[in-house]
């Protein structure tokens, strides 16, 4: 059943104004809260949001890539804290990820906005904005939003054939993995 989860899997930017269940939050808290980390450290936060005036602020955390976060329904704001580990990129991608794979694997769909070193404007972070909207601490570093609803449409997933095979190596980098 993960496999295929992961095969039809597409990123979703448009949702329906339907809310997203109490006990499907859960499950996708739950789902990240499982997520593999490094040494057991689990250096990630999350924070979820759907109050939809802050979900119109944080769609506007950059100029591009972010808009679409003012339809969804849900945001979950993944941080995490440098000083519990120095792999909290790593842990707060994977727990992104088991987000994304627990949404379509319920019904949802969602879509990933990088946060972590991206620009507001030309003065001030995505993170610095976002912190100052939620009041983050500023030991806490923010990932990423994952934004999660009810898809409008249906995205085919990708053929097999579209897939990047020739980004495969079989032991070394010079010989292209074949199946």
């Amino acid at each position: 059943m993960c496999i295929s989860t992961i095969q039809k899997r597409r990123s979703m930017r448009k949702f329906l104004d339907k809310p997203v269940e109490g006990e499907k939050i859960d499950m996708l808290i739950e789902a990240a809260l499982r997520s593999p980390s490094s040494r057991g450290l689990n250096p990630w936060e999350f924070i979820v949001v759907t109050e939809k005036g802050l979900l119109e602020k944080l769609s506007k955390a950059k100029p591009n890539g972010s808009e679409f976060l003012q339809n969804a329904p849900l945001g979950i704001v993944v941080c995490g804290n440098p000083e519990e580990s120095d792999t909290w990129i790593e842990d707060t991608s994977i727990a992104s990820m088991s987000f994304l794979l627990a949404a379509e694997s319920i019904g949802l769909g969602g879509c990933w906005i990088q946060i972590r070193d991206r620009m507001h404007d030309y003065v001030i972070t995505s993170e610095a904005y976002i912190r100052e909207i939620l009041h983050i601490p500023e030991k806490i570093r923010i990932e990423s939003i994952i934004a999660l609803g009810y898809a409008v449409e249906s995205i085919p997933p990708r053929t097999k054939e579209e897939l990047q095979y020739e980004k495969v190596y079989l032991n070394f980098y010079e010989k292209t993995y074949k199946l």
